[in-house]
């Protein structure tokens, strides 16, 4: 075992966050002998986790104040660089890993047999889907492996599985990528790069940063169609960089020929499955099939397996799913759409919408999706802190679309005061009811917020199956398929 993870036995280890990925942290360090203390703002889950775990806690006023006890701090990846207990370690010169970091380290040092291959996904959008579809791929070829990282597996629970796995699809988030500088996948991929999380990361310029540290291995894709993805080709350090698109591809390039996925980066022009047979159908499912399939074909998965595993992969809750037609109006959950650039996909995936969106901008602009959508919107209902930001919007580029907002209190928030705000299920519920009232036969009713959900829902599944909820109430006067 190489010192730096040798020489944690004995030695104290403060862990950042005492949530699902902090959690996950607690028993490998203690495989090195290490003294694990957890930190978090949140005193109910520290009192869940030394309930559970038998491990010591500090709040991070008191982590911070004694830093120097600690050899090491792991931290989730929620925590910016400039929180006060992290500050506190970098002033005192008290190391700083992610957790995925760990993970890679670990992994390297064989603490849990021979190293895994990782094969990273990242981006601003179809993250998750691209890393569902990759392990369904390497599934199909007989690799053994598993989804795992920001998908919702910590990577440190995959590594310590019994049976092993082979292979890691790791779906990596920018706050990931900023505190993992270490990590060298076998293969690794850029999706696309839209403004997100411009608030942690201090603009654009840092955002990108992190996204390009998933190039650094031994083969580097890169989503063609997007500009800004594109353009990181000039800081690939791969030893290989290939293309997705989804025109013809080129040589070095995977893209869509003759209603076909054709990879000509790996074979001279192989067809690794029908694009009818691709779900979620359109352009973003097409797009993260391609991302998946780069990925397998880099390390060796026939194209006859790549096929094989896009055609049993099926989508996940809350993106772009059907929930239900109702008088001839259908009904999208699509509460993954968390940002601009991902509500665009959405919205471009069907001819005439009444758009269900609002939330937490997180500092992107709306002006430009709003644009390019407005021939296709049948209405708008908006809720959520920057409804407002998204009214004006529309008001600026399609002043000929009816926007109702449905009102979530004073600030933008839900409390726990009845009195004074409503409940964010039933605002969802109001905002479905005046949705289906603007809607025609023919139309889509899509939730598609271009936002994050935490202004009023626990997270973006929450949200979804709120709207869920509210379309399957409507019942009655529809015919629910």
């Amino acid at each position: 075992m190489p010192t730096e993870l040798g020489g944690l036995r004995g030695r104290g280890v403060l862990v950042a966050g005492a949530r699902v990925s902090g959690l996950a942290l607690v028993a490998p360090l203690r495989d090195l002998g290490a003294v694990v203390t957890l930190t978090d703002g949140n005193q109910a889950s520290l009192d869940d986790a030394a309930a559970e775990l038998a491990v010591d806690t500090l709040t991070p006023e008191a982590a911070a104040a004694g830093i120097e006890r600690f050899a090491l701090v792991v931290t989730s990846p929620g925590w910016r660089p400039d929180s006060p207990v992290l500050a506190a370690a970098a002033a005192a010169g008290v190391p700083i890993w992610g957790d995925v970091e760990f993970a890679w380290r670990l992994d390297r040092a064989e603490v849990y047999g021979p190293a895994r291959q990782w094969l990273v996904v990242t981006g601003t959008n179809g993250k998750t889907t691209t890393t569902s579809m990759l392990e369904s791929i390497l599934r199909a070829g007989g690799v053994p492996a598993v989804a795992c990282g920001n998908i919702g597996l910590p990577i440190t629970d995959a590594l310590r599985a019994d049976p092993r796995n082979d292979a890691l699809a790791v779906e990596l988030s920018s706050f990931q990528l900023h505190w993992a500088p270490s990590v060298r996948p076998a293969a690794g991929v850029v999706l696309n790069i839209a403004e997100d999380h411009l608030d942690w990361h201090g603009g654009m310029a840092g955002y990108v940063d992190a996204k390009a540290g998933a190039l650094t291995g031994d083969v580097a894709v890169l989503g063609l169609d997007d500009p800004v993805a594109a353009g990181l080709v000039t800081r690939s350090t791969a030893g290989h960089t290939v293309g997705f698109r989804l025109g013809a591809p080129a040589a070095g390039e995977l893209g869509v020929e003759d209603g076909r996925l054709v990879d000509r980066a790996f074979a001279d022009a192989a067809t690794l499955a029908l694009t009818s047979e691709i779900t979620p159908p359109g352009p973003a499912g097409l797009m993260d099939a391609l991302a998946a399939a780069a990925l397998a074909r880099s390390i060796g998965v026939p194209a006859a397996a790549v096929g094989d595993g896009l055609r049993s992969y099926k989508v996940g809750p809350h993106r772009a799913e059907r929930v239900a037609e109702l008088d001839g109006v259908t009904y999208v959950d699509d509460s993954k759409a968390t940002n601009p650039h991902a509500a665009r996909s959405s919205l471009l995936a069907h001819p005439r919408v009444v758009w269900v969106a609002g939330g937490l901008l997180k500092g992107a602009r709306v002006d430009e999706l709003v644009a390019e959508v407005a021939d296709r919107l049948a209405g708008a209902v908006l809720l959520g802190r920057d409804a407002d930001q998204i009214a004006e919007a529309l008001r600026r580029h399609a002043p000929e679309v009816r926007v109702v907002l449905v009102p979530t209190g004073d600030d933008g928030t839900v409390s726990s005061d009845p009195s004074r705000e409503p409940d964010p299920d039933a605002v969802m519920a109001e905002a479905v009811t005046v949705a289906a009232a603007l809607a025609t036969p023919g139309d889509t009713v899509l939730l598609a917020p271009a936002a994050a959900s935490l202004d009023m829902f626990t997270d973006y599944g929450h949200r979804g199956r709120a709207f869920a909820e509210a379309v399957h109430r409507l019942g009655g006067s529809g015919t629910q398929r």
